[in-house]
């Protein structure tokens, strides 16, 4: 799977991932494809975690949505997922089943998002969560969360906890591996990046 992880401190917000990616018991690293698990969507960082299969369809949908991808609040955040779920099932035949008893269908996604509004985590029903400090999200995400947890308070700054954090997975989770990549920008209080 992956660790991929999102941090905002002191007017910095930082996103950060492995590279590895598995295929049951065969690992690819690095050294044999650039496997990116962040990318850019106008002025936001999209990580992914889960299949393989959704990296290509999730940037060919919201970087092909044009003025509709709005990422800048948890109502906008929705809207959007909203449309790339019927993206999903209409144009890449998304198998949105998980569990017979699921109270919506899945679009069996898990992501975060980074950028100058703050930070925020979708999850397959359409579930959006807005973070104040940190989040994680792929299969080391728990050796991340107590990482970014027990260096929070102390005085790094969001990038170099947000590494951290996903040190912790790549460490202990079989499933992540560095290299890393980091992307960190700095916001005012006008919620603008700065360059």
């Amino acid at each position: 799977m992956t660790t991929v992880v999102v941090v905002k401190k002191a007017g910095e917000i930082a996103i950060a991932a492995d590279s590895l990616v598995t295929f049951g018991d065969t690992r690819l690293s690095q050294a044999y494809e650039e496997n990116r698990k962040v990318f850019v969507v106008g002025d936001s960082y999209v990580g992914l975690a889960g299949t393989t299969a959704h990296f290509p369809v999730m940037r060919a949908i919201l970087t092909g949505m044009g003025d509709e991808c709005r990422l800048h609040s948890r109502d906008d955040v929705f809207r959007t997922f909203v449309k790339v779920h019927q993206k999903l099932k209409e144009e890449y035949f998304l198998n949105t089943k998980e569990e017979e008893d699921d109270p919506y269908e899945s679009s069996q996604i898990t992501c975060v998002i980074a950028n100058p509004t703050g930070i925020y985590g979708i999850y397959s029903y359409r579930e959006v969560f807005v973070f104040d400090r940190f989040w994680g999200i792929g299969s080391g995400r728990n050796f991340a969360l107590g990482a970014m947890y027990a260096l929070y308070d102390h005085d790094l700054s969001a990038s170099a906890i947000a590494e951290a954090g996903v040190a912790a997975g790549a460490e202990f989770d079989k499933s992540s591996c560095g290299p890393f990549q980091v992307h960190a920008f700095q916001i005012d209080t006008l919620n603008t990046i700065k360059p």
